[in-house]
């Protein structure tokens, strides 16, 4: 038994002080260089983003979040896949039969891999051409949600119900973005047929007025929600549109507090919101 355990440590332990040292090491370099090159890339990201006068810094610093995101991530994934090979080697084991064991596999999945590589080259242009960043509003293909994640090779959805959408960049070929710059309050409210129309643009502008100038919203608001044109004579109501601005993800916040200060307003001065109605003929024998 003694033996045994002598012959054990005579091989272990200049193991260990030859290989075991060098694995350690290329563990420690591999994390010194990943957070070396993390702080590159931020320095990159942050120098190369040319700041635009329209956009507002909150959301240039979502896009260059959002870019530091998806590069720091494959670069994770480009120094674990080296670290592991010079490991790998240091256990013994050839990494030539790997690699080339890979090669066939690769080819083997080679038409599942064009998937992959569209997906990430769709996924790039996305980002470089800033057509949304992680936080906003889209609607992508169909489904809406705030994007909580971007990698190289999807974007990842959560809609107001708490789903979480998970779309290959590949399959994208449309994004609307709900929260780019600005967004928009547009409203279509109906009013009665009888309703003196300059007396409700009154009320209306005013109202978008006293909103803008409260305090608990006046950060949020660009311009205030003001009456636009006569937009449709329905069949029971007299349809009015209504447009103002508003910061990025603040256009549902506003619409609601205009509408109830709206309902007020109209209750106040007598101007009737009127519920579909139909006339019916009886025709007597």
């Amino acid at each position: 038994m003694e033996e045994t355990l002598k012959n054990w440590s005579d091989q272990i332990i200049p193991w260990l002080t030859n290989h075991g040292i060098r694995i350690v090491i290329i563990a420690i370099l591999a994390l010194v260089i990943n957070r070396l090159l993390k702080r590159l890339i931020i320095r990159a990201v942050r120098t190369a983003v040319k700041s635009d006068k329209n956009t507002p810094p909150d959301a240039e610093k979502k896009r260059e979040d959002t870019l530091i995101r998806i590069f720091t991530g494959a670069l994770n994934i480009i120094i674990i896949i080296v670290a592991v090979m010079m490991i790998v080697g240091e256990l013994g084991i050839e990494i030539g039969p790997l690699i080339a064991g890979a090669g066939i596999v690769g080819l083997a999945v080679g038409f599942g891999g064009q998937y992959l590589i569209r997906d990430i080259i769709t996924g790039l242009f996305l980002m470089l051409e800033n057509q949304y960043r992680i936080g906003d509003v889209v609607d992508i293909e169909g489904l809406s949600g705030s994007v909580e994640d971007i990698s190289l090779r999807k974007t990842t959805l959560r809609n107001l119900d708490g789903t979480v959408h998970h779309i290959p960049h590949g399959s994208i070929t449309k994004v609307s973005n709900l929260s780019k710059d600005f967004a928009r309050v547009n409203m279509d409210i109906g009013v009665a047929y009888s309703t003196d129309i300059e007396h409700l643009i009154r009320v209306i502008n005013e109202t978008g007025r006293e909103l803008a100038a409260d305090p608990a919203f006046s950060d949020s608001i660009i311009s205030p929600p003001q009456f636009l044109r006569v937009n449709e004579f329905a069949d029971s109501a007299i349809m009015v549109k209504i447009l103002g601005d508003t910061k990025p993800l603040k256009q549902w916040e506003i619409a609601g507090e205009f509408r109830k200060r709206l309902k007020f307003a109209f209750d106040r001065e007598g101007i009737e919101i009127p519920f579909p109605q139909r006339v019916i003929h009886h025709v007597k024998e």
